[in-house]
């Protein structure tokens, strides 16, 4: 059982992710300057994301994934294409259209999916993993081993978006400003056709969507509701919702969550997230000192050979 004191420090960590969520919505640009090469890059204590960060291509070798949704990496790495039939990729700068087959897979019969049971043309792909998976040198600790992927809460419009376009834009926030409930103006039964399409979908483990939005889904789900306990409430996710896939068959090496917990998440699980801790915490009595970042000591041993790979 959680402790009293853990529920604010929680809550405080949770603002911090609720923050840094809203990098998805950070503008790009359009003329991404090189990073710098690491003065000492075989140096133990160099951070895995400032290595991860620097590969621009995938590991040259046969398509897996190593490791746990928030400390793995990618060999194999395949791009969604930045334009397809019913999707556009955003902030192209940050090269993050890339995951394992079995993720891009997804997306293209998932975005295909779209215009037939929404009014949606199609979707805008924000964040999916880096070339090589791994830890970013910005943004998600999760995304790491090619199977994530973050969804905009915005349409994709009737047009091809220019590359300004892509990295200047932000994407709808639907959640309500007292954080209480979505935002009736905003919110719309497309909204919740879409997400229930990608839920459906077997290869999907989890979604992960702001509370208010699941407290919506909850309300207006109709017909079979099975899917809704892959639906599960997490911090930062007003603009987009995540889609998480569960490793692919075979690959022993991939980490999966655990299964999602029986039932909607409709119950008092849900009402949690709407406390007075949650909403408004109280500073914790000492600082947070966020964790050192990740080294690749800490990384799966194979992922020094995805890194290396030419």
């Amino acid at each position: 059982m959680r402790s009293r004191a853990a529920v604010p420090i929680a809550a405080a960590v949770g603002l911090l992710a609720f923050a840094s969520g809203a990098i998805g919505q950070d503008k790009g640009t359009l003329a991404p300057a090189p990073l710098p090469p690491l003065a000492h890059p075989d140096d133990p204590s160099t951070p895995a994301k400032e290595l991860f960060g620097r590969q621009s291509g995938p590991a040259p070798l046969a398509a897996r994934t190593i490791g746990f949704y928030s400390r793995g990496c990618l060999a194999g790495g395949r791009a969604l294409p930045v334009n397809g039939p019913a999707w556009e990729v955003m902030r192209l700068s940050r090269n993050r259209n890339w995951g394992h087959p079995a993720l891009i897979a997804f997306l293209e019969r998932f975005a295909r999916k779209v215009p037939a049971v929404s009014h949606w043309p199609g979707i805008l792909v924000g964040d999916l993993s880096q070339p090589r998976g791994g830890p970013m040198l910005t943004g998600h600790a999760s995304h790491q081993i090619g199977l994530d992927a973050d969804i905009w809460l915005t349409p994709m419009p009737a047009r091809e978006l220019t590359l300004a376009e892509r990295e200047d834009m932000s994407a709808v926030n639907v959640v309500r400003a007292d954080r209480l409930d979505v935002d009736p103006a905003r919110w719309t039964p497309d909204h919740l056709a879409v997400i229930k399409a990608a839920a459906q979908d077997p290869g999907v483990q989890r979604i992960f969507v702001n509370a208010a939005i699941k407290k919506a889904i909850c309300r207006d789900a109709a017909g079979d509701r099975s899917w809704l306990t892959k639906v599960r409430p997490y911090y930062g996710h007003d603009y987009h919702f995540h889609i998480r896939m569960a490793c692919p068959a075979g690959e022993e090496a991939c980490r999966d969550q655990d299964p999602a917990p029986p039932g909607e998440g409709c119950d008092a699980s849900l009402a949690h997230w709407f406390s007075d801790a949650v909403l408004h915490p109280k500073p914790p009595k000492t600082p947070v000192i966020p964790k050192p970042p990740i080294t690749m000591a800490q990384m799966p041993t194979e992922c020094k050979n995805i890194l290396t790979a030419r």
